[in-house]
């Protein structure tokens, strides 16, 4: 693949960041990618001889696993650290760590943290790629595209389409980027959860918000669930889980009720019972295990556009050229 510069940049911190036509990009470039991972051998040599850093800083299951089969199936080089694994419980500080790695002659950084603004902190300081896998309540990028490429592959255009993220607003950096992505395609989006767990003011950023489940439900065409994010709140959000999945919970009576057939996606982990309910998880309503399908193509998408390639080369790509 010939050097290029990217389409998206250097990074990718957010999408607050990229217009419609670079999100559209990254979408389209999934598409071809697809195919790979349904091959007897998934694997194209993309990107042979880059070296890619996943540096985990929080855990993670889907984001990490799905980042790491996407930079193999692309044919990376690739290097999973921790923080429980790294120099940090020494003390070490992220950049001295990431400056490290640079020695090393790195090509790109998959960063995850609980600090927002630590994705934008270290692209701004080492030359190599840095790609936001979720840092602190700021946004989640890739999260937010795959959650786009799925709903797309359901209902083909997502202007005018009406989506409403259900749950922990406050906390959840995939609803920044989910909202962010949405308006910048054209859809209407809206919110809905308890009062204490929607931020204050997020109607400026072009949202409606609903306090009833039975209203949002009403009004949407897609609804994307997300958890209770227990691990971010100290305490007085929500009185019980039991009463949470009482008022706001994605329940199958609340979706037989809905005036039209709702596409139901959650970004995972789930809490069953919580704030989706096992028959909607597994029922015919739920996109949620395409959506970790689309995770891989997506992020293959983002590897292959920021080291380079170009979208309209992509079909090229998959077929084993080097785009």
């Amino acid at each position: 693949m010939t050097r290029e510069p990217s389409p998206l940049g250097k990074d990718l911190i957010g999408l607050e960041e990229l217009t419609g036509e670079q999100i559209l990009s990254i979408l389209d470039t999934a598409e071809p990618f697809k195919e790979i991972s349904e091959r007897r051998i998934k694997k194209v040599p993309v990107l042979r001889g880059k070296t890619i850093v996943n540096l985990f800083m929080e855990p993670s299951t889907r984001t990490r696993i799905s980042f790491e089969f996407a930079e193999k199936r692309l044919s990376a080089d690739t290097v999973n650290i921790s923080a429980s694994g790294s120099s940090v419980v020494k003390g070490e500080t992220l950049v001295d760590t990431a400056r490290n790695l640079e020695a090393m002659r790195i090509d790109m950084v998959v960063i995850r943290h609980g600090s927002s603004g630590a994705a934008r902190f270290l692209a701004d300081r080492i030359p190599s790629n840095v790609i936001n896998a979720g840092d602190g309540a700021h946004e989640h990028p890739t999260q937010a595209l795959l959650d786009l490429l799925t709903i797309r592959d359901h209902r083909h255009e997502l202007e005018g389409l009406k989506v409403c993220i259900v749950g922990d607003i406050l906390h959840s950096r995939v609803a920044r980027s989910n909202i962010f992505g949405l308006l910048r395609l054209g859809a209407e989006v809206g919110v809905c959860g308890p009062m204490t767990l929607v931020p204050a003011g997020i109607e400026a950023l072009g949202v409606r918000v609903f306090r009833r489940i039975e209203e949002a439900i009403e009004w949407a065409e897609v609804l994307n669930v997300l958890r209770l994010q227990l691990e971010r709140m100290q305490g007085g959000f929500v009185p019980s889980l039991r009463e949470y999945n009482r008022f706001f919970g994605v329940t199958m009576p609340r979706l037989e009720a809905a005036p039209r057939d709702l596409l139901v996606l959650h970004p995972g982990p789930m809490n069953r019972g919580v704030e989706i309910d096992s028959d909607v998880a597994d029922g015919p309503h739920s996109v949620i295990l395409q959506q970790v399908t689309n995770g891989v193509a997506v992020r293959m998408a983002v590897l292959y556009l920021l080291a380079g390639g170009a979208p309209e080369r992509a079909e090229a790509a998959k077929k084993g050229g080097m785009g």
